[in-house]
């Protein structure tokens, strides 16, 4: 099974998104810092990590950063209410990130953009 890690300083944030996808049969880890991402990442078997960027301490910009030098093929989706441009998207995309999603979202866009992350090789 798919272990999926969610990332993000406001816990019920990651209560919410680890209820969403648990109801649709995701085995979930959660983390409240980029600290404890690294950690769980090379400890567990995860295969994708939600990530907020707006954290205390260390950024998402920065646990996404060491998180592609140590493991190249994980997946990360990054989570903010922080908006981008498309062209700053494909950047991203281009530098190892999978997939971005804005908050608010919506539970089927979170569970079709997990569902597609988690099944695409």
């Amino acid at each position: 099974m798919s272990q999926i890690l969610i990332v993000d300083d406001e816990p019920d944030t990651v209560d919410m998104i680890k209820s969403i996808l648990e109801m649709y049969g995701f085995s979930v880890n959660t983390a409240h810092n980029g600290k404890e991402c690294l950690k769980k990442v090379n400890k567990n078997n995860t295969e994708l990590v939600l990530l907020d960027i707006m954290m205390p301490d260390m950024s998402g910009w920065e646990v996404f950063n060491k998180i592609r030098k140590t493991k190249k093929n994980l997946k990360v989706i990054f989570i903010s209410v922080v908006e981008i441009s498309p062209e700053r998207k494909q950047s991203l995309i281009k530098d190892g990130l999978f997939d971005y999603i804005n908050k608010p979202f919506t539970k089927d866009d979170l569970v079709g953009r997990v569902k597609n992350a988690i099944e695409t090789v």
